[in-house]
């Protein structure tokens, strides 16, 4: 019999509690380059979120490198079964942890990766699709983009993507998820106020793009990004938590590391979708593409 977090009561499937999550955005500011330091500040961070029943536990973009670390990628990148990895897996007992990394996947390839364990296990991995390659991003330069948009459940109410920063930005990415089934974003970012460039309010960007995801598809939101600076990079935190209303959950400050904590209900998600039938809908106008696409394609023969 599986217990709960504290050893108490079963665990018992389709449980209506576990329509109520709590979630937190890892607000950190990190050391470049420092993977020791980083995976210390993880697990201080980690301890902190067990202690307060966390469900899933959301750190930046790059949380355990660094911002512009791609240039030094030779050093720094990991494979999915690395040390560093397992020793996080391994902290993150009955809580998700997503974190930043550069991994190094066979036949040289390296990726800006966003890693959740729990449990002991390497749960899921995301490979930031859409490489940032303009302004001060150099993301293109060093990554491969990655392929796949995948998600897993954190539990049956529960469906959970890691989509990484500037995938964000490709609203075809955020729909194809949302169509898939996924009901709750954790989105790890690292955004500094000089990333883009003249004309860009990077924090007043990020709160439209996030409250538009969120109101659009009803999905609860996770957003997580680091403080401080990074060579002439200035980070602005405003880790956020958004419920599927677009609603400000719990608000991160500009200049202050820590945990941003709040709840989600899986109630809410059903009542935005009823409210506002976008995912019902796109599927819908989906289906019929497909459909007229093997017609054509029949008549075509």
């Amino acid at each position: 019999m599986q217990l709960d977090r504290r050893g108490m009561n079963p665990v018992v499937r389709n449980d209506p509690q576990q329509s109520l999550i709590k979630v937190a955005a890892a607000q950190i500011e990190g050391a470049y380059g420092d993977v020791g330091a980083n995976l210390t500040r993880h697990l201080a961070h980690m301890q902190q979120a067990l202690a307060s029943c966390v469900d899933l536990l959301v750190f930046p973009e790059l949380s355990l490198c660094g911002h512009s670390a791609g240039k030094d990628a030779l050093q720094l990148a990991m494979a999915a079964d690395d040390p560093t990895i397992a020793a996080l897996a391994q902290a993150s007992t009955n809580m998700h942890t997503v974190f930043g990394f550069i991994e190094e996947a066979p036949g040289g390839q390296f990726y800006n990766s966003q890693a959740t364990v729990s449990n002991g296990r390497v749960i899921h991995v995301h490979r930031k699709a859409q490489l940032a390659t303009y302004g001060k991003l150099r993301d293109g330069l060093y990554y491969a983009a990655g392929t796949a948009l995948e998600s897993f459940p954190l539990n049956d109410r529960w469906q959970v993507a890691t989509p990484i920063c500037a995938d964000l930005w490709n609203p075809a990415l955020v729909h194809a998820l949302a169509c898939d089934g996924v009901t709750l974003i954790a989105a790890p970012i690292s955004s500094a106020r000089e990333a883009v460039g003249e004309g860009f309010d990077n924090p007043t960007g990020w709160d439209v793009n996030l409250r538009f995801y969120a109101i659009t598809y009803g999905v609860g939101i996770v957003m997580a990004n680091r403080i401080g600076t990074e060579g002439m990079m200035t980070f602005w935190g405003g880790s956020r938590i958004l419920d599927p209303f677009g609603k400000t959950v719990s608000l991160g400050s500009e200049t202050e590391e820590g945990l941003v904590i709040g709840e989600l209900d899986y109630e809410s998600v059903r009542r935005a979708r009823f409210l506002l039938p976008t995912v019902r809908d796109a599927r819908a106008f989906s289906w019929r593409q497909s459909a007229a696409k093997r017609d054509l394609t029949v008549r075509q023969d």
